[in-house]
Parts: C-alpha cells; structure tokens; sequence
C-alpha cells in the first residue's frame, strides 16, 4: 500500500507548493544534503578525499531509499537519521566506495545536528514560494485598499451593524496585518542557522580528530561555518541544541501568518453569505462547487484559511511546550515533538498564503451591496454623532438623544422626524441636518489611515525589490 502523506485530509496545503518542499521526501533529501554537504567541506579541508565526497554524493539521493522502509525503523533509534546512515553506509558499499568515505560520513556529527540543520533547509526552502505568495497576498489587498478608498460600508462589531466606514479601510486592516506577518516571517528566514554541536554539544569527537591532524590547519570552528555556507543557513556561533527559542521563533512567525490570514478569510465569508452579499471569491474552473447541490459556489479559498487559523493554536503549543521542558543535552520526547508539529505549521502558513494570494487578486467587491447594508441601520448609524453634536441643542443631553434613538428603533419611526421636532430650524437647519445624517461625513480618519497602511506597504516593496 501507498503510504505517501499527499494530504488528504489536510486540504489547507494539499496541492500547494508546500506539499512538495515539506513533504517525508523533502525532508529525507535534507538530511542527505547535509550529510553530503558536511563531507564535501571535510574534503576541502583535506579531512578526506575528494573521492569520498564524490561518493557519498552518490548516495545522497532520496530515490535511492524506500522511504516505507525507512519509516518502519525509525522507531528502532526514535529518529529517521539512525537508520538512515545505515541505508548510506550499505549505498557506499553497494557502489564499490572506498572505505574512508565511510568514515567521513557523519564523523564528528550526532542525529539532532543533521535532524535540526535538516528541519531548517526544509523551512528555508517552503519559505520561499510561502512568502512569495504573501507578497502576492499584501500586493492584492493594497490594489483593494487603494481602490475602495471611497466605498462606503457598514463596520460591524460584536456582529451588529455600528458605525459607517470604507471598504478601503477595511482592506488596509487585513493588509496592515497580513504585512506585519510578512516581516516577521521574512525575519524568522533571515534567522534559520546551522545547529553543529556533535554528541552532546561540545563537538569533541571533531576536536579530537583534529588535535591529532595538526598539518590540517584548520577549526572545528571554521568547517561548521563554511558548512553553514554551503548549506546557505546562517552560522550561530555555538550549537543550539538545548536552546530551543529558534523553534518557538519560527513557529511563532509562522503562527502569526496563519492568524492574519485566518482573519482575512473570516471576513471574506461573512460578507460572502449571499444575504449579505458585499464580497464574492473569484470564480474559478473545478473549484468551489457541491457534490449535491449544483447551484453553490463555495468560498473555499475562505473555508482553507479559517481551517488552518483553527488547526495552528495547538501546534504552536506544542513548540512552546516543548521548548520549555527541554532538559539536558537532548529531550527525552520534546525534542521529537517539535518536528511534526513544526513541519505541520510550515505546511499551513504556505498553503494558507497561497490560497490568500487567490483570493486577494481575485476577491470580487460588490459596493451596491454595501451601500444596501449601509442603509439598514437607517439614520441611527451615525448616532453617536448626534450624541456628541447634538447633545447641547436637546433638553436632557446626551440622555435624551439616547432616548430619540432607541425610540426610533422601536417604534419603527424616522430618527430624522424625531430630531426635527427637538431642536428648531433656527438651532439646526434642514441643510445641516442632512450633512449630519450622511454616513460619509462621519468617516473619521479613515482615509488618513489607510494612507498610513498603503505607505507602509510601499516601503515594504522597496525592500523587497531590493534584496531581489
């Protein structure tokens, strides 16, 4: 039987380009390109031969190994790398490789270093289409903010209609967040390091080797350095074994990508209900339709990030929990925890920003619908308006003007009318009435903020377009 995780059940990122750079083989082909990549620096050294690195290169291909069979002796060490160097050392014997290059396979290193060195190429490489589709995403909602400056919509607040605002404002807020995720992402990829500390974090089966090969010239030092080179993460300094805070880091970044779009998603299907009706998603061949009900066109860019908003929070509990129970030089299970859960976060951060991405540049804005909405709360959606303006001109204050309001909710009376009969033309023309009624005019600062937000995202692009 097939055992292949394609994610199934895991709509959220099946098919997306995390699938492939996060999957069981990715992350085997990781370990090997550490491996390979730690005898290639090794031989450059002169710890060993050009010939034993050629070899083990050879045998550091995922399509050499049953990836079933590798599965079913993890649990014999409680990692995949234990048997894994086993399947290598059997590759490099089935080859004809000269036997040094079994002994510079994995000399000096220990499973957690190839484990977690392994965990952060397969970050480093799924983070690159993730934020490529983020930035998809922020480009979308910019154009949206930009575009509706001047559509009017109702704000809503615990579910109920509130106050007037602008669509346009309401795209800024999920830009503003969506942005605030993309640099804390984009930080947290800057970040991913090489983790190099042999047994027990002391790299002392690598200093031993050294001391006695003084004619190499060379540290253990500088190879971990040109290895995190070679491998393109960044070089700590010191192993970061026991210090778990980079997991929690990028799992928090990854968190927080999860929850901006989550928010974005939630929106877009409340004002999708067609008796709501203010936004539609794009429509798109094969998606969104029903298996009984050939009428429905289903949000389901919207559904896929409210689903991986909801299966984020106990993830990033993990990593937390993890992390602060690490004892010793290697956890007794924390460690073990953290890689799924860490891969899982990976997969719906990605999966999440490409379906936002979709969504974003294809989200459809019906503003006749929320000019409709608009209407429905009638006169009273400026009401806090009156209570401040109009306070002073009625008998009984801010009290009275409470009174109006609430009495036209319930009569079914024109809040207009009952105000006319407070407050004379002589105090309050008709003219300022009506201005005082327009949502339009009690709009706040609005505009100025999504100003703030779009200028925000322009700075943003410019560094972009400069590390590119």
């Amino acid at each position: 039987m097939d055992t292949m995780d394609y994610g199934l059940l895991s709509p959220a990122w099946a098919g997306t380009p995390a699938a492939a750079t996060a999957s069981d083989m990715a992350f085997v082909q990781a370990m090997l390109d550490v491996e390979a990549a730690w005898v290639r620096v090794q031989a450059d050294a002169g710890l060993c031969t050009t010939d034993d690195a050629h070899a083990i290169g050879n045998v550091a291909q995922v399509s050499r190994y049953d990836l079933k069979q590798l599965a079913a002796k993890t649990p014999d060490g409680a990692n995949a790398l234990i048997p894994l160097l086993g399947m290598m050392r059997a590759r490099l014997a089935e080859d004809g490789a000269p036997g040094t290059a079994g002994t510079a396979l994995h000399r000096g290193a220990t499973s957690q270093d190839i484990i977690d060195s392994a965990l952060m190429l397969v970050l480093s490489r799924t983070l690159h289409s993730t934020l490529a589709d983020l930035r998809r995403t922020v480009r979308g909602l910019a154009e949206l903010a930009e575009g509706h400056r001047g559509t009017l919509c109702i704000a809503r607040s615990l579910t109920q209609h509130a106050l007037p605002t602008t669509f346009g404002w309401k795209a800024a807020s999920w830009l503003s967040a969506v942005l605030s995720a993309e640099k804390q992402l984009a930080h947290a990829e800057s970040q991913l390091s090489l983790q190099w500390g042999g047994a027990v974090g002391t790299l002392a089966s690598l200093e031993q080797f050294l001391s006695d090969r003084p004619e190499l010239s060379t540290s253990s030092g500088a190879l971990s350095t040109k290895l995190a080179s070679s491998l393109g993460l960044v070089d700590p300094g010191a192993p970061w074994h026991t210090n778990r805070v980079p997991i929690v880091q990028v799992g928090s970044a990854l968190a927080a990508c999860v929850a901006a779009l989550g928010s974005f998603g939630a929106d877009v299907l409340t004002a999708s209900r067609p008796e709501v009706g203010e936004l539609s998603e794009p429509r798109e061949a094969g998606k969104g339709g029903s298996s009984a009900m050939p009428q429905k066109q289903n949000p389901v860019h919207s559904v896929l990030l409210r689903n991986a908003a909801l299966s984020a929070p106990g993830l990033i509990t993990t990593l937390f929990t993890a992390a602060g129970t690490a004892v010793d030089e290697r956890p007794d299970g924390g460690w073990h925890s953290e890689w799924s859960a860490l891969r899982e976060l990976l997969r719906l951060a990605s999966g999440a920003a490409h379906h936002a991405a979709t969504l974003a540049t294809g989200l459809t804005v019906h503003a006749p619908a929320m000019e409709e909405n608009l209407k429905l709360g009638g006169d009273a959606i400026v009401s806090e308006r009156f209570a401040t303006v109009l306070a002073p001109l009625v008998t009984g204050g801010k009290p009275a003007i409470q009174s109006l309001v609430l009495r036209s909710l319930t009569d079914q009376v024109s809040l207009r009318e009952l105000l006319r009969l407070e407050i004379s033309s002589h105090d309050l023309t008709d003219a300022e009435l009506s201005e005082l009624l327009d949502p339009a005019g009690y709009l706040g600062a609005a505009d100025r903020f999504t100003t703030t937000v779009l200028a925000e995202y322009s700075a943003r692009k410019e560094s972009w377009q400069s590390h590119n």
